[in-house]
């Protein structure tokens, strides 16, 4: 039986991240604390105690070195786990990106930094994926 509290693809304990109130919309049952795995950047819903006041990581390991701080880079790792189809959830992506660069991240230079960083396998592909985003920014 796999743990819920584990990446279901890579089996690592997962960064837990408080999710800003302004885009809890976007995950998994409006969670305000969710799981980013730190080797596929897959988003996953946690079971257990939260702590909703909490700002960024709260516990378990750091995220990848690429991530910024605080709201900034908990929106960004939000918007990488919608990134599976892009298409789909445009809406999504798009709000968790403008969260993400008001609140001071850089997400194309982030998704640059997550794509060499050797420490990283995506789930999807970030370059290919960054093309995509760029190209639904701009319309």
């Amino acid at each position: 039986m796999t743990n819920p509290n584990r990446c279901p693809e890579c089996d690592r304990e997962p960064v837990r991240i408080a999710v800003p109130a302004a885009v809890r919309e976007h995950t998994p049952d409006g969670a305000a604390v969710v799981g980013s795995c730190p080797r596929c950047l897959r988003t996953v819903a946690l079971d257990g105690p939260t702590d909703a006041d909490a700002d960024g990581p709260l516990s378990g390991p750091a995220p990848p070195e690429a991530i910024p701080p605080g709201e900034g880079g908990a929106a960004l790792l939000l918007a990488i786990g919608h990134l599976d189809s892009v298409a789909l959830n445009r809406p999504a992506i798009g709000a968790l990106v403008d969260h993400a660069e008001r609140a001071g991240a850089d997400v194309f230079l982030t998704l640059d930094r997550l794509a060499a960083d050797e420490s990283v396998d995506a789930f999807v592909d970030l370059g290919r994926r960054r093309r995509q985003l760029e190209s639904m920014l701009d319309d």
